[in-house]
């Protein structure tokens, strides 16, 4: 399947994502629930998805920010959404970082393997000099469309409250279509309806 994600290059390549665009259906192995399971994008289908790419195993930020999302876990799961960790490393080094770390140890979410980088590199975080990712997080819809991204320096540790808000923001536009959420936007709050009436008056 061509990678309309990537700007126009092919699949693999090192580019920054397109918002509004399918993401690739790419094949990967991953480490959930203590055991080894080979799956696709494909398969997530028809639920809310975080991509959430890290550096490396036994390294110093990723295990707060893992642990984070697993204390959060169970919330993205009300909120229809599954989390997958992704970093180049194989799923070996997944399961033995998950069964010597106090915090990774608490991570019941997939944690995808990509040691050749395809995924990494499909999504524009692949750091060529050091065969890591960035820390990018990149929220996809049901239908496999690419809905909002960051992407940290790696020294720079995110924030799982953000990004639930994010989503929030997201699902709320989804099922509410023509109405958009303002700056800071949470559940509850006041959204816009675009239109000329708004013109100035903001």
């Amino acid at each position: 399947m061509q990678n309309d994600m990537c700007c126009g290059g092919e699949c693999g390549e090192n580019v920054l994502p397109i918002i509004g665009q399918e993401i690739p259906e790419i094949h990967f192995e991953m480490f959930h629930q203590k055991a080894f399971k080979k799956t696709s994008f494909s398969e997530f289908r028809g639920k809310w998805m975080v991509l959430f790419f890290y550096p490396a195993d036994f390294t110093f930020v990723c295990p707060t920010e893992l642990e984070d999302l697993a204390h959060h876990y169970e919330e993205f799961q009300k909120m229809g959404v599954e989390v997958c960790g992704v970093s180049t490393d194989t799923v070996f080094t997944h399961k033995a970082w998950h069964d010597h770390s106090p915090a990774i140890a608490k991570v019941h979410y997939p944690l995808i393997a990509d040691p050749t980088s395809l995924i990494t590199r499909s999504f524009g975080v692949y750091i060529e000099e050091e065969g890591l990712a960035r820390r990018g997080t990149f929220i996809i819809d049901p239908d496999g469309i690419l809905q909002a991204y960051e992407v940290h320096a790696n020294n720079i540790g995110r924030s799982v409250t953000e990004l639930i808000r994010k989503i929030e923001a997201a699902q709320f536009v989804r099922e509410h279509g023509g109405e958009v959420c303002p700056a800071n936007w949470k559940p509850g709050a006041k959204t816009l309806t675009p239109g000329i009436e708004l013109v100035g008056k903001i």
